[in-house]
């Protein structure tokens, strides 16, 4: 399969998802700089995280405006598998692709650790390689990582199993105590309706070689190359 990967001005994990997908899963993979009008011949589309436009304004309001951005939309509405990791989350969410918005964490402080995820739902193409219920290590490194939604669309999120990932312990317990940022109901990762638009804020990208510690994060690379 192909994936390509869109480089925003201050993308900074970007070189990371090539790796991964290149080198590691041994795919295709070509990046696509953010003023392309057009993307075509790819399979699924990466979002990195970073800084996108420095994050000035806020995370991912300029980012948005991107040539790219519409491309990258009707991609999506035309059943294309998208992630966005981190930054490219925040960008999700203010393209409209994913309901809801980051706020700062409410530490206020840039927070880079592993966090352990408890996986909600095993049944869509970016997690099929997880069991549901099942606790995964992946880093996190944000500052704006605190997600938010109203208690509506909440409620929607949850009744058709949007919610992907939640922070949790290393048991898969989630209360509280293990919420790094704030996030409603230890939010990590959602998805979009039709289940082909991922937003997640750990970097699944940063934990996919055993070299590295940690291969839990490969696993949803891998259950992305399954479905294709």
């Amino acid at each position: 399969m192909k994936f390509g990967i869109v480089v925003f001005p201050g993308s900074n994990c970007d070189h990371d998802c090539y790796h991964v997908t290149r080198h590691v899963l041994e795919q295709d993979a070509s990046f696509i700089w953010h003023k392309e009008e057009r993307v075509s011949g790819f399979d699924c589309l990466i979002l990195p995280g970073g800084f996108s436009y420095g994050d000035y304004l806020r995370t991912g309001a300029i980012a948005k405006f991107s040539p790219v951005m519409a491309a990258v939309r009707d991609f999506a509405e035309n059943g294309g598998a998208v992630i966005g990791i981190c930054n490219g989350f925040q960008i999700l969410l203010e393209a409209g692709l994913l309901p809801g918005a980051m706020k700062r964490n409410d530490s206020l402080k840039f927070i880079c650790k592993d966090v352990w995820l408890r996986v909600e739902s095993s049944s869509n193409l970016f997690t099929s390689r997880l069991e549901k219920g099942e606790a995964i290590r992946v880093p996190i490194a944000h500052a704006d990582g605190n997600y938010y939604v109203d208690d509506a669309t909440l409620k929607q999120l949850n009744e058709s199993g949007q919610v992907v990932f939640r922070y949790a312990d290393s048991r898969g317990l989630v209360d509280p105590e293990h919420n790094p940022n704030g996030s409603r109901e230890n939010i990590a990762g959602i998805i979009n309706e039709k289940g082909n638009v991922l937003g997640m804020m750990p970097h699944p990208e940063r934990c996919s070689e055993a070299i590295l510690g940690n291969e839990d994060g490969r696993r949803i690379f891998e259950s992305i190359v399954s479905r294709f």
